[in-house]
């Protein structure tokens, strides 16, 4: 039990003076070699880049823009500051020079700390532009050797600053941490922004770390867990899992060495606990299926015989069922034959609890994998309300929920079926954003703008967002989110934009096929194509895209099936706005941008030629035109 005063870098000092040397804290593969920090090196790194950074200027609540992936530096930047009082800022890696000059300015940061030349470069542009930044340390000093402007520094530059600054500041480490309270501002981490610009949610530790606390709790999180850091620390997710969690129970978090080699990574790491979001959950659902298609007929048939083995598991265990002997032994077969090798290919083997949070996901995704075997557990949360406001435990698991409520949490549904949540987690407001604050917190309750109900179990549904909900012509009311994450579960779907509205009398879509399993299944098929836009337009593979809806269309109510649909030739971006950084669609944006699309689907024209502005390598503009069909399935 964590006492209600703690910060981050008091539980560091805890953890340090508990362990020292003789537990492992972090491990990082980096050129295809494990290394170990211990506590006391962890401690270590926060102290003297603490001391470095206070030598070069930073003062109690300045604010500190972090740019950089999931590395142990990131972990050592962020304590080291909040350590000297600083807020932290984080920052998406694949944010363009523009968005990042909206976060330094607006949060008024002065120092940034980025990853890589890559970063760098970004953060130099901005600084080109503003003046507001100082000082722009880095890590990885790669393509950075000629990097001479006095403003920049390496991460061992500042640590060597902090130990000559220890010589004429003894203790000042340990008394800059021991003024921190829990009440401070840890973090700002901006949202999304699906509805207009990013706002800047002020988080306290007492608001982190109490949440992280009863996740613990809930999940039995212990010394000896191992936490894998995947998902960006930029993201309220990984502050409360990767940083929070892991101070609290003084457990290992490892870093792989990079996305592509994520899962081989971690089948040598083999995690406890592991964060997806739903996006890369579908995506190794995805994989799963794609490479059981193109299996040979031997694992096929292993495959379509013991899947429903698991699935039969899976329900049994929500049901709470004695399991017979008979049943235990066509689950060990199943397990050995098939699930076995699965969790291994993925890594997951030993994975006790996994979870995915920050958008909607299919109860059908869940029951997936929770049928090979890997207990996933969908989470609900937000940097406003808390880290997690509600977690399925192990023995009160419901597919198609978020779970019950967690310890210092409160949520009730208002007369509109809105979910408000108040509580340890709410945070302390909008920066430089008091009206939008009031706004969205009423009598101490955040307006989470979620269209949601309570179950007979108490158990959490969230449904769509407010704004997103859509009406038909009919009066029936139905969730676009909800239908186009059902899509992503089919093998072949990558992303879709589910569309509707008061005027029509019925439910339409743009799909986006899955360039890899697609482009997989074509050349199996022996079907020649040559661009993206040119395979997405293929008849054979607006039959499968067909194929697939129609799958779908069975599973929901008959108003709000998908009549028409187009297979769209251009894939969503993030970097063109299509998509938010953490991969949520931008919903208002796109139908706005695609309202041609949309217009021609609602005036049952057969196609629509389409216009697609590409910049070359050499910096070249033109224009591509598609020639999109649109197709009705009944």
């Amino acid at each position: 039990m964590i006492r209600k005063e703690y910060t981050s870098p008091k539980l560091l000092t805890r953890q340090y003076e508990k362990y020292g040397d003789e537990k492992i804290a972090m491990r990082e593969k980096d050129y295809g070699i494990w290394r170990t920090y211990t506590w006391k090196d962890y401690y270590g790194k926060v102290k003297y880049f603490s001391l470095g950074l206070v030598s070069l200027g930073l003062k109690r609540g300045d604010r500190v823009s972090i740019l950089g992936e999931n590395e142990p530096e990131w972990y050592w930047a962020e304590l080291a500051a909040q350590a000297a009082g600083g807020v932290i800022i984080g920052i998406f890696v694949d944010c363009m020079p523009s968005e990042i000059k909206y976060y330094v300015e607006h949060s008024d940061s002065r120092i940034v700390i980025a990853h890589d030349q890559e970063q760098v470069d970004k953060v130099l542009e901005v600084k080109g532009e503003s003046r507001l930044i100082e000082k722009v340390i880095y890590w990885d000093s790669k393509g950075l050797w000629n990097y001479h402007q006095p403003f920049i520094l390496s991460f061992n530059e500042v640590i060597d600053l902090g130990r000559a600054y220890e010589k004429t500041h003894p203790n000042l480490f340990e008394e800059n941490v021991e003024k921190g309270s829990a009440d401070d501002v840890a973090l700002i981490l901006y949202t999304s922004g699906t509805t207009g610009l990013p706002k800047g949610a002020m988080v306290t530790y007492r608001n982190i770390l109490a949440v992280a606390q009863a996740v613990c709790e809930r999940e039995g999180w212990n010394e000896d867990y191992n936490y894998l850091s995947f998902v960006p620390p930029a993201w309220i997710a990984e502050q409360g899992l990767g940083v929070g969690a892991q101070l609290i129970a003084g457990s290992t978090v490892s870093f792989p060495e990079d996305a592509e080699t994520v899962q081989e990574d971690m089948r040598e790491l083999a995690p406890s606990i592991i964060f997806y979001s739903p996006r890369l959950w579908e995506l190794t659902a995805r994989m799963i299926q794609a490479k059981m298609v193109d299996a040979d007929f031997l694992k096929r048939w292993t495959y379509n015989l013991f899947m429903p083995v698991g699935y039969k598991r899976t329900d049994m265990k929500m049901a709470g069922e004695r399991v017979s002997l008979f049943w235990e032994l066509v689950f060990f077969l199943a397990e050995v034959a098939l699930f076995r090798p699965i969790k291994d290919k993925l890594g997951m083997s030993k994975v006790k609890w996994a979870v995915t949070g920050g958008t909607l996901i299919s109860p059908r995704m869940i029951g997936f994998f929770r049928a090979i075997g890997i207990n996933v557990k969908s989470a609900y949360g937000c940097s406003e309300g808390g880290v997690i406001t509600a977690i399925h435990r192990d023995d009160d698991v419901k597919l198609a929920t978020a779970g019950s409520i967690l310890r210092g949490t409160e949520y009730r549904i208002s007369d509109d079926r809105e979910l408000l949540v108040r509580g340890v987690g709410l945070f302390k407001g909008y920066y430089k954003n008091p009206e939008d604050t009031a706004k969205q917190v009423r009598g101490g309750w955040y307006q989470s703008g979620d269209f949601a109900h309570i179950d007979d179990d108490g158990h959490l549904v969230i449904i769509d967002r407010i704004a997103d909900l859509r009406e038909l012509l009919g009066g029936h009311r139905f969730s676009p989110q909800y239908i186009e994450a059902v899509l992503r579960f089919c093998p072949y779907i990558k992303d879709a934009l589910v569309v509707g509205s008061k005027d029509k009398d019925y439910v339409s879509a743009l799909v986006q096929v899955d360039r890899e399993n697609v482009g997989r299944w074509a050349e199996k098929e022996h079907i020649a194509y040559t661009t993206f836009a040119d395979l997405s337009q293929k008849h054979e593979i607006i039959a499968l895209m067909t194929r697939e809806i129609e799958k779908v269309n069975n599973l929901l109510p008959e108003y709000s099936r998908i009549r028409r649909f187009v297979s769209l030739s251009k894939e969503f971006d993030p970097d063109e706005a299509d998509l938010t950084r953490t991969r949520k669609l931008r919903r208002s944006y796109v139908e706005s941008r695609e309202r041609n699309i949309i217009d021609a689907i609602y005036a049952n024209k057969p196609e629509l030629t389409v216009r697609t502005p590409v910049v070359y390598r050499d910096g070249r503009k033109g224009i591509v035109e598609t020639s999109l069909r649109i197709y009705t399935l009944y």
